[in-house]
């Protein structure tokens, strides 16, 4: 009854291609103990209205502009209607977003997300059976550990991976799930550079699970040596890509293998090469996306999109090109829709940024690159 219910709210769970290795199980989502509602330590703060771009019929405002005044939006899915829904860092509000520019419509608040240092809700995925089972995944962090919990729309958090190491820095946050229902969990270092390549650290790695918090594999950890992993995507082929924040040096896109090694903090022999590399000036990257060939990178400190054109072989065709750049400030998130349109979320009002007057953003907007198909 709860899924039917999250599928009428959302006007519609239908459509999208996987395929599940056997019959869909009910499983009762019972409330999970160490997800539970805000306390005085931990308070959930008091939701706003978001306001309504282009409502103005005189004043339409900025046409690529869906949303605004949101804090500090981080993760977010589209839904098979053509719809979006947002996650707030700093509130745990989930929204719906609208590419017609409706105004936004709060959907419900995650509750127990901590948000000290670089802790809060972090990342967002869709059940790879969302449209029999209406569950969201979230990475959130409480103030013991960073978790993966899942949820129907308004029902209660249950925990699905805890125990990942949480810092103040670095804290990672990305969630992606693969063409054959494997859950990514990206993760960040937390500060500590060395948990990076400790096989008995959760920090600093991408991890591997089923959708119920099983280990894939010989084990969760997938891949290993990366700093801080903010954005995952997946390329036509199935091949899982990570954005790293690196602590020194440039930040990287990385191909993940299972067992690879990313070289952080040590270059270690055998250690696998970045796909492409951002300068940190220009850098900061956190979201990813891939359409057909392109590559899309939101950059937090280069304040643009980085675009890149692989290869047949994956590696890249010409040097990334800056896209919006200095135009909308600080961008993180990038997920790419069914018409080739990149809706994007804007981090000005992260405490890094210089917030304009209705920052927060979720942006829609299509890329230069948008009428090339050619295959990843």
């Amino acid at each position: 009854m709860v899924a039917v219910t999250a599928c009428l709210v959302l006007a519609g769970c239908g459509g999208g291609g996987y395929t599940p290795a056997g019959p869909f199980r009910a499983v009762q989502e019972e409330p999970g103990p160490q997800v539970g509602p805000p306390t005085d330590s931990v308070p959930a703060p008091a939701p706003g209205d978001p306001s309504t771009p282009g409502a103005d019929e005189e004043d339409p405002g900025d046409p690529n502009v869906l949303a605004t005044d949101l804090a500090v939006p981080t993760g977010l899915v589209l839904l098979p209607d053509g719809t979006g829904v947002v996650a707030e860092r700093e509130t745990g509000r989930l929204l719906q977003v609208f590419p017609d520019r409706s105004p936004a419509r709060e959907l419900m608040v995650v509750p127990g997300v901590d948000t000290t240092g670089d802790g809060g809700l972090l990342g967002l995925a869709l059940s790879p059976t969302f449209a029999q089972d209406g569950l969201f995944y979230a990475y959130l962090s409480t103030a013991t550990d960073n978790r993966v919990v899942r949820f129907p729309l308004g029902g209660t958090p249950n925990p699905v991976v805890t125990g990942i190491p949480r810092g103040e820095t670095r804290n990672g946050g990305g969630l992606v799930f693969g063409v054959d229902g494997t859950l990514y969990v990206g993760t960040g270092d937390t500060g500590v550079a060395t948990l990076a390549q400790d096989p008995a650290s959760l920090a600093g790695k991408v991890l591997a699970y089923d959708v119920f918090g099983q280990p894939v594999g010989t084990g969760p950890v997938y891949s290993s040596g990366l700093s801080n992993v903010q954005g995952l995507c997946v390329g036509a082929d199935g091949t899982v890509y990570a954005t790293d924040d690196a602590a020194t040096g440039p930040d990287e896109l990385d191909r993940l293998v299972p067992g690879g090694d990313y070289g952080s903090p040590v270059a270690v022999p055998g250690a696998n090469p970045a796909v492409l590399t951002v300068p940190a000036e220009t850098g900061g990257l956190a979201g990813c996306a891939i359409s057909g060939s392109f590559v899309f990178l939101g950059a937090l400190d280069g304040e643009q999109v980085v675009l890149a054109t692989l290869g047949p072989d994956g590696a890249p065709v010409d040097e990334p090109q800056p896209f919006l750049a200095d135009e909308y400030g600080r961008l993180r998130t990038v997920v790419v829709d069914a018409d080739g349109a990149l809706w994007i979320t804007t981090s000005n009002t992260d405490g890094l940024g210089t917030p304009a007057e209705d920052d927060d953003k979720v942006l829609r907007i299509q890329p230069p690159a948008s009428d090339q198909t050619s295959p990843l």
